[in-house]
């Protein structure tokens, strides 16, 4: 039986000291969509996927993924961080074959999938380098490889498109929603409104750690008569500034 809820955050808050970085917020994420959580620098995105990551824990609600196991869970789910953290002394391939093997995947399956990864995101020729050689969009770029090489069926992506540029966004773009049209369920978190309005199904807009509104993106463009940019203006406030373009 498939679980219709990828994701389901119910009444989580998370304090640091006297900061309320999230408060009371619930997600529901249905299995198999593409779901954006939007909002400005410091709203409690990034928290709120640390906890669903498990690498955080809520001091009030609960977090279930797959409605499974945490352990299982995290096993089927690929995680890209805020932090992009890949061990710059290291060649590339052997960075990403050890990515795979740590998720379970045999050296010479690993090593052969990273190649042809390496090779779509045009990194082929850089494979044998060392990271710190690496551009900071091409470190994104393998890190988000070592993110989907074991084909999870669950992508939880903190801010993927920052940092890259238009070409190479429209590259993982692409990518993404192949993994949407395999059936697999992705979570992204952005500031970045065109990026979320061309790509998903779902959205969750919260600001200061609260939920703003939350649905079905079409029906909510439908009911503002607006699209997602100006909806984003005029439920957050005027004076966040809001990133359309990288």
């Amino acid at each position: 039986m498939i679980e219709s809820h990828a994701i389901l955050v119910s009444a989580v808050t998370k304090r640091f000291g006297g900061h309320v970085a999230v408060d009371g917020l619930d997600l529901d994420v249905p299995t198999g969509c593409i779901y954006g959580l939007l909002g400005p620098n410091g709203s409690g995105k990034t928290t709120t996927i640390r906890m669903i990551m498990g690498i955080l824990l809520p001091d009030q609600g609960s977090v279930s993924l797959l409605g499974l196991d945490p352990e299982e869970a995290r096993r089927r789910v690929g995680y890209l961080p805020e932090e992009r953290g890949l061990y710059k002394k290291m060649k590339v391939i052997d960075v990403l074959t050890f990515l795979a093997e740590i998720r379970g995947i045999a050296r010479a399956t690993g090593r052969a999938r990273a190649y042809a990864w390496l090779e779509r995101m045009e990194l082929g020729a850089w494979s044998h380098r060392r990271v710190e050689d690496l551009s900071r969009g091409m470190q994104q770029k393998v890190q988000f490889i070592g993110t989907v090489l074991h084909e999870p069926d669950l992508l939880i992506l903190d801010e993927p498109f920052s940092g890259l540029d238009p070409i190479n966004q429209d590259v993982l773009e692409a990518i993404v929603l192949e993994f949407r049209a395999q059936g697999a369920t992705i979570l992204f978190s952005t500031h970045l409104m065109d990026q979320a309005e061309r790509m998903c199904e779902r959205v969750c807009l919260i600001s200061r750690g609260r939920r703003v509104l939350e649905g079905d993106l079409a029906e909510i463009k439908h009911r503002e008569q607006s699209r997602l940019h100006d909806i984003f203006v005029r439920h957050v406030g005027g004076a966040q500034r809001v990133a359309s373009a990288p």
